[in-house]
């Protein structure tokens, strides 16, 4: 039986960047425009780590049970370890999913109905990641969905929400935190590459294979970087995003120069931390600028 420490790996906690960072940039987004809401902020960032928890374990049940977990030269999986049954792994997830949902349906009832449509997508995006008879992660649709779920939904909406209305720095940052949170998948993926491969799961680094994944890395963490620069036409303070520059550089270091297995799993962190760096500083200029 599993551990509670092993229960907190299990939820994967260095992925918890990819939900904070955008709400970080939401906010700031918002304030932008006059418009932040302290306490929606802080319900948008419960459904952001309910849902990327939910996921998380969503995808270690659906792995576990198909069998792609079964030899990991990464971090523990639950089910493929075999230290908590799928049934356990899977009511761990639609309770993560559920908590998520009922603070996105204040959030809605305080703001737009419309917006349970946008989370009922948001859930299904969730579970469909690797569940179902035809899951899109297995197609090579992952880091897209990343980019739309933890990027353009994921901040746009926390602006939304407080603001009433997204403008162009909005959408800028959005891009930015989709593609650094696009950056740390491709990171995982690149790890996982050969043992995807043999258990016939098809994600985009398979697709593209090692040497093109390590590039697409690597214009993924230079994309925010430009974006600051893109940034200043809102205000100068916007190049404090490029403090954050060398975390990126170290994050990208065991991808350039050739690292794989074990040896790629600082990327996934240091990717993760660079992105939340970066959410936090262009949140703060764009907000107080």
């Amino acid at each position: 039986m599993a551990t509670a420490a092993e229960w907190i790996e299990g939820a994967r906690p260095r992925t918890l960047p990819n939900a904070i960072a955008p709400v970080l940039a939401g906010t700031g987004a918002a304030a932008s425009l006059d418009g932040a809401v302290w306490w929606k902020a802080l319900l948008a960032l419960l459904v952001s780590l309910a849902l990327i928890i939910g996921v998380n374990y969503a995808n270690d049940y659906s792995d576990g049970i198909r069998g792609t977990d079964d030899v990991r030269v990464g971090p523990l999986r639950l089910v493929g370890s075999k230290l908590a049954s799928a049934q356990s792994v899977r009511t761990a997830a639609v309770l993560s999913l559920a908590l998520g949902a009922v603070a996105g349906l204040v959030l809605a009832a305080t703001t737009a109905w419309w917006l349970v449509l946008l989370g009922a997508l948001c859930l299904a995006g969730a579970w469909f990641y690797t569940g179902g008879s035809k899951p899109y992660g297995y197609s090579g649709f992952g880091e897209i969905a990343v980019f739309v779920f933890f990027g353009l939904i994921a901040v746009l909406g926390t602006q939304y929400v407080q603001a009433l209305r997204v403008d162009w720095v909005g959408l800028l940052l959005a891009i930015g935190v989709g593609a650094f949170s696009s950056a740390v998948l491709v990171a995982n993926n690149l790890r996982d590459i050969p043992t995807d491969t043999e258990s016939g799961k098809v994600t985009l680094a398979v697709k593209l294979g090692d040497a093109r994944t390590r590039t697409l890395h690597l214009i993924l963490l230079a994309t925010p970087f430009v974006i600051s620069l893109a940034l200043v036409a809102r205000t100068p303070w916007a190049l404090v995003g490029l403090l954050a520059l060398p975390l990126a550089i170290r994050a990208n270091a065991p991808v350039r120069t050739g690292k794989g297995g074990l040896e790629l799993i600082p990327a996934l962190r240091d990717s993760g931390l660079a992105l939340l760096a970066w959410s936090a500083l262009s949140a703060l200029a764009v907000g107080l600028g």
